[in-house]
């Protein structure tokens, strides 16, 4: 039994067209507005972070400690294992003090 494999001289047509890919894609980012409220006064920051940061990353990249803070997506408190993955707007609430 004879196998065959076609012919590579068979008549082609034209080349498939050649894709331009970019050799590295910049991340994209995730804007989350972070508000500290503390004692009657409120910090603010804005942070861009890559999709999938974790709320706890995002508290700490805004100066307080994650395990000392309460933080909340409107009126919700939010887990800080939670990772974010659009715009956010987040409020953290410190919950305890130095002294």
């Amino acid at each position: 039994m004879r196998l065959h494999r076609g012919s590579s001289k068979a008549v082609r047509g034209k080349p498939p067209a050649t894709e331009s890919l970019p050799l590295s894609a910049s991340p994209a980012s995730v804007r989350v507005e972070v508000e500290v409220a503390r004692a009657g006064r409120t910090r603010r920051a804005r942070l861009d972070v890559p999709p999938g940061t974790l709320v706890r990353a995002i508290v700490r990249s805004a100066g307080e400690s994650p395990e000392g803070c309460l933080v909340l997506v409107g009126e919700t408190p939010v887990p800080l294992d939670t990772p974010v993955e659009g715009p956010l707007h987040l409020v953290v609430v410190p919950t305890f003090s130095g002294g």
